[in-house]
């Protein structure tokens, strides 16, 4: 199917991911950080009553309409950055050069004039064999690489993006709760808790109710709807109680049970939506989707061919490799795409990061820049490089590192003046750096977001050199140095 229209699940929720995934659609992740209880009494002080006033169904509509919007709203931060971007965009193809050296070399070959050549030989160093983790390893140093330059407005003018889909893309966001005895259930956060309500549950019937609200960035509309299915429990025993506790599954989900997992087994019957059990019901997802005009099936961008990565070996020693934190999870862009210059590059639709540089008040000189500790699972892990990844579908690259750079490090786009990018561009795929200031009057806190990063820091550009950078970066530095230090007496 061409051109899916993307789904943003507001929620880390592993189970609503896998529903979503067994049911053809890879969701991109954005996690809501909305304060429950804070929403749950604002919203019931706004209707004038007590959060226990609420009903189950009120409850999770709340939070779930709560989810979606502070989803919304981050996404708009990042689209109207990205459509403020301003000055040039500087894109270099260094495969020209590569093809220009390989013409002038066959010619001195013929020629036996050595003196022609007018590039220099790009080699592989011994640490830059080829393997699954250091594949999208880069380096043109040394070599003049041909470039051209446009304005940034007229790129972000002229291609897809945010801000120019007429639909889409979908945000979707879930809450679920259990009633039980007429009271309402969330996550236990404890064993004691969890033991609690599950001696209470033995033998009992409740209900899980599950609360969504489906936004269309495009237009702003949205719709919501709760499911409900009612569970019976079985007469399990005291000894079941304390194993499926030590599993730790019944401490971070609504009502302290699964139906997919240890917990399932003690469910006896349900009535009513099983997805719902699970975070998320496809039924009325569906259903949320056609009010908006979407058809269901124009969100599917999985394939029955997709399977989770292989597991990494070290190409030389054939030791298994780091691996990222299995919480990690695949999203729509991600993937290895073969390139024209002969490597693997992360990225189907390219990739980009955001090189954010902090000014002195007093000069307006650049003082520092945020770089990121990368995590060793990486590739080339344990060196210093800057937030990034790969471009989601739907997305420009400038939202694509945007999008990265917050959720790595915590670099907030409504702080921030992006001022020009450079694109090096290997045809099928392309690496777009995103030069930003801090706006006056903002500061940007970065620290790391996610597993992704050891460490994010206000780095002083004097000292950017003597860490041990990505290679690319190393490649790029001294260009990145000086273009920034022009861009602030510029601004």
């Amino acid at each position: 199917m061409s051109n899916p229209i993307p789904l943003i699940l507001a929620s880390k929720s592993k189970p609503r991911r896998d529903v979503l995934f067994s049911a053809g659609i890879c969701p991109t992740i954005r996690v809501s950080n909305v304060d429950e209880p804070a929403a749950l009494e604002r919203e019931a002080a706004v209707r004038g009553v007590a959060v226990s006033d609420l009903s189950v169904e009120q409850r999770v509509m709340i939070l779930a309409t709560a989810k979606a919007e502070a989803v919304h709203q981050a996404y708009r931060n990042v689209a109207s950055t990205a459509a403020a971007a301003h000055g040039d965009r500087v894109i270099g193809y260094p495969l020209k050069a590569v093809a220009e050296f390989s013409e002038h070399s066959d010619n001195a070959e013929n020629t036996g004039d050595s003196a022609s050549l007018e590039h220099p030989r790009i080699t592989l160093r011994a640490d830059e064999v080829q393997s699954a983790s250091d594949v999208n390893t880069r380096d043109f140093s040394g070599i003049t690489i041909p470039t051209i330059t446009e304005s940034i407005a007229d790129f972000v003018d002229g291609k897809p993006s945010l801000t120019r889909a007429k639909v889409g893309p979908l945000i979707l966001g879930c809450d679920s709760m259990f009633l039980l005895d007429g009271e309402c259930y969330g996550k236990p956060h404890s064993a004691e808790v969890a033991r609690k309500r599950l001696r209470a549950m033995r033998g009992a019937t409740g209900e899980l109710w599950t609360g969504h609200c489906l936004i269309d960035f495009a237009t702003g509309r949205f719709a919501r709807g709760a499911s409900r299915a009612t569970l019976h429990f079985c007469e399990y025993s005291d000894t079941d109680i304390e194993r499926y506790i030590a599993t730790g599954e019944p401490l971070e989900v609504a009502g302290s049970f699964t139906l997919e997992g240890f917990g399932g087994a003690f469910i006896d019957s349900i009535e009513g939506d099983p997805h719902g059990i699970i975070g998320l019901s496809l039924p009325l997802a569906r259903r949320l989707a056609a009010e908006l005009g979407v058809e269901w099936t124009d969100l599917w961008n999985v394939t029955r061919a997709d399977q989770e990565p292989n597991v990494e070996h070290d190409s030389r020693t054939g030791a298994a490799k780091p691996l990222p934190p299995k919480e990690n999870v695949h999203q729509p862009g991600d993937g290895w795409i073969d390139c024209d210059c002969g490597r693997k590059h992360w990225g189907m639709n390219g990739a980009s990061g955001v090189l954010l540089a902090r000014r002195s008040e007093q000069t307006g000189e650049v003082t520092h820049v945020v770089m990121q500790h990368r995590a060793v699972w990486s590739a080339e892990g344990g060196t210093w490089g800057i937030p990034g990844g790969a471009t989601a579908d739907g997305e420009s690259p400038i939202e694509g590192a945007l999008r990265e750079s917050y959720e790595e490090a915590n670099i907030t786009p409504e702080d921030i003046d992006v001022v020009g990018s450079y694109c090096e561009d290997h045809g099928p795929w392309a690496y777009t750096t995103v030069f930003a200031f801090e706006k006056p009057g903002h500061h940007v806190n970065p620290k790391p977001n996610d597993d992704e990063s050891m460490e994010i820091e206000w780095v002083p550009i004097e000292e950017v050199p003597n860490r041990k950078l990505l290679t690319a970066m190393r490649t790029d530095w001294p260009n990145f140095a000086s273009r920034l230090r022009s861009l602030a007496r510029n601004c």
